[in-house]
C-alpha cells in the first residue's frame, strides 16, 4: 500500500525553524537593546554625578559647618608696587572686614618719606581694597568659630598697635605676615617683596591648604 505524502510536511518544518530563528534573533536584539539602554542610563547617572556629586556636596556642607569663618590674604595693584591686606569675616555674610597697613594720607608725600623714616599709618581699608578688578593675588583659608574669634581679636589688636608705616622695616606685607604667623602658617623669608609675589609664595609654602587650626598654646 503506497503511503500518501502529508501535505505541507517540509513547509511546516521550515516554518518551525524560521520561527525558532526569529525568536532567538528577537531575544538577542532585545538583550542588546537592554544592555545599550542600561549602559546609557549608567552614563547619564555618571554624568549627573560628576556635575552634582553628592559626596562633594556633603563635604562642602561639612566644611562650611566646621569652618564657617575665613581670612583672605590679598594683593592688589597700586600706583607703585602694589598693596597687601586681608579680608576676613563669616563665609555666609556678604559684609567684609578689611585690615592693612598703609600711610595715613591720600597724599603721595608721606609715602615717599616713608621709604626713609616711619610715617603715621592707617590699618583699615584703603582705596581699591574692595574692588575685584585691582586684585592680583589671593589666598583664603577657613577657620572654626573658636579660632576665628582669636584670630579676629589679634587682627584688631594689631591694628591698634601699628601706628607707623615704613617701606623697609614694617610695611603692608610685614603687617599681614604677622597675621599669618599667628595663624600658624609658613611665611616667606622676607617682607621686602612685591605684595603679589608675597601672597603667592604664602599660598605655595602652605601647599594651598584650605583650613587652619590654631595650635593648643594659642587657644589658651
Amino acid at each position: 500500500m503506497e503511503k500518501t505524502p502529508r501535505k505541507g510536511g517540509w513547509g511546516s518544518l521550515a516554518c518551525c525553524v524560521l520561527a525558532i530563528w526569529a525568536a532567538q534573533a528577537f531575544q538577542s536584539s532585545s538583550a542588546q537593546q537592554l544592555a545599550t539602554h542600561t549602559q546609557s542610563e549608567r552614563s547619564i547617572r555618571g554624568a549627573l554625578a560628576a556635575l552634582h556629586p553628592s559626596d562633594g556636596r556633603a563635604e562642602r556642607k561639612s566644611q562650611l559647618q566646621q569652618y564657617p569663618y575665613y581670612v583672605d590674604f590679598r594683593a592688589r595693584t597700586a600706583a607703585s608696587y602694589g598693596h597687601a591686606f586681608v579680608w576676613y569675616g563669616r563665609r555666609t555674610d556678604p559684609k567684609v572686614e578689611v585690615a592693612g597697613l598703609h600711610p595715613a594720607s591720600e597724599s603721595v608725600i608721606p609715602y615717599i618719606f616713608g621709604h626713609v623714616v616711619p610715617v603715621p599709618s592707617e590699618t583699615g581699608a584703603s582705596y581699591g581694597d574692595l574692588d575685584v578688578q585691582y586684585l592680583t593675588a589671593s589666598y583664603r583659608v577657613y577657620l572654626t568659630e573658636a579660632d576665628a574669634r582669636r584670630v579676629f581679636a589679634y587682627i584688631k589688636h594689631l591694628q591698634e598697635t601699628s601706628p607707623v608705616w615704613n617701606a623697609m622695616t614694617y610695611n603692608c606685607t610685614a603687617f599681614i605676615g604677622d597675621i599669618a604667623k599667628y595663624m600658624g602658617l609658613k611665611t616667606p623669608i622676607t617682607h621686602l617683596m612685591y605684595p603679589e609675589n608675597w601672597v603667592n609664595d604664602l599660598r605655595d609654602l602652605n601647599g594651598n591648604r584650605k583650613t587652619v587650626q590654631l595650635v593648643a598654646e594659642r587657644a589658651q
